[in-house]
């Protein structure tokens, strides 16, 4: 399995898996409005995409998004989205695209990586309690506009 950074030479095999994703989360599909977000993510520098290649076949991606702290006075990473196909599940896909996104978090000086998901969703909750992140108790609050 080879893990890479995605350039706009990757637009396409990461809208796929982009597109699935978002379907994961009960959304229409709509691949040519992925293709522009994503397009303009990579173009702008405004987030950084690992993708999973086994064989030419795109198994999964992870995107992560940069924010600071203002106490620490670093950035940190927000994993925001963690995809793997169906067929590749449970072979350690997605624990090599968090551990890359965790060196990547590293080799840039940051503070941390932040990450939410689903209080349903116990496999993603496990994968990440096992690769060692820790179950805040905060309070997040969210404004809709």
């Amino acid at each position: 399995m080879l893990i890479q950074k995605a350039t706009i030479d990757e637009l396409e095999v990461v809208t796929e898996l982009f597109d699935l994703y978002r379907v994961f989360y009960e959304q229409a599909s709509d691949l040519n409005a992925a293709k522009e977000f994503l397009k303009e993510r990579i173009v702008n520098e405004e987030s950084v995409i690992f993708v999973a290649l086994e064989d030419n076949e795109a198994l999964g991606f992870v995107q992560l998004y940069p924010s600071f702290s203002s106490v620490s006075m670093k950035r940190s990473w927000v994993l925001n989205d963690l995809y793997v196909k169906k067929q590749a599940r449970g072979k350690g896909v997605g624990e090599n695209l968090i551990n890359t996104a965790l060196h990547f978090a590293k080799e840039t000086g940051a503070k941390g990586v932040l990450l939410e998901t689903g209080k349903e969703n116990i496999n993603a909750q496990r994968l990440y309690e096992k690769i060692g992140f820790v179950k805040e108790t905060n309070y997040f609050y969210y404004y809709t506009v």
